[in-house]
């Protein structure tokens, strides 16, 4: 009886096929991609927040201080200056110029306005807290937008306000850092923000993240 091969198989060599090996790898290699952008965002976000941070802290510091830099050595705070009466008795225009005048050197001004600067300062480069300070440091920078009012092209006097743009200035920035900061919980790298969170009145006052 002769026996014969099935024409449709070879007994030949047979190269592995690269179709279950490269389902098996491509989930992990979306995985790891997946992880380094995160990581990536995670990390520009804490940087933002980082130098943020330091932007309040130094004017806090130069304006208590006074290191020849905003504030001229020997006008510190400490020294006897105030922090705000230069700002507010020089704003020249915009619906609120009087009452910023009639607040120019108060000492409740000046310390509301110091401690917001080292509050929204310390808060941002320890990454603790950034809600908070994402509408104390909110608040502020809508002020001193309106102080220094850049939808007017002239000043009281009449004199060109030289305003570069009739909306949009550093201080509209600021408060949209602030407020991208707190909601991508920037603090949680390179920060306390994860500590902060396991707080016992932070996690019964979400408001406090």
């Amino acid at each position: 009886m002769a026996v014969h091969e099935h024409p449709h198989r070879s007994p030949g060599f047979h190269l592995p096929s690269l179709r279950r090996n490269r389902n098996t790898y491509a989930p992990e290699s979306a995985v790891s991609a997946h992880t380094g952008t995160y990581t990536a965002r995670a990390y520009a976000f804490a940087s933002l927040r980082l130098l943020t941070g330091f932007a309040f802290l130094w004017a806090f510091l130069d304006k208590t201080f006074g290191f020849g830099y905003a504030t001229p050595s020997g006008k510190g705070w400490i020294d006897g200056g105030s922090p705000t009466m230069g700002f507010l008795s020089g704003v020249a225009a915009g619906p609120m110029e009087s009452t910023f005048h009639s607040w120019a050197g108060d000492t409740w001004a000046n310390w509301l306005f110091m401690a917001g600067l080292l509050g929204v300062g310390l808060a941002l480069v320890g990454g603790f807290a950034l809600r908070l300070a994402a509408v104390a440091g909110t608040a502020m920078m809508a002020l001193m937008w309106i102080a220094e009012w850049p939808p007017a092209k002239h000043l009281s006097d009449g004199s060109a306000s030289m305003s570069s743009n009739p909306f949009v200035d550093y201080h509209l920035i600021y408060a949209v850092v602030l407020i991208a900061l707190a909601l991508a919980s920037a603090g949680d790298t390179l920060g306390v923000g994860k500590l902060w969170a396991k707080l016992p009145f932070v996690r019964t006052n979400g408001w406090l993240r």
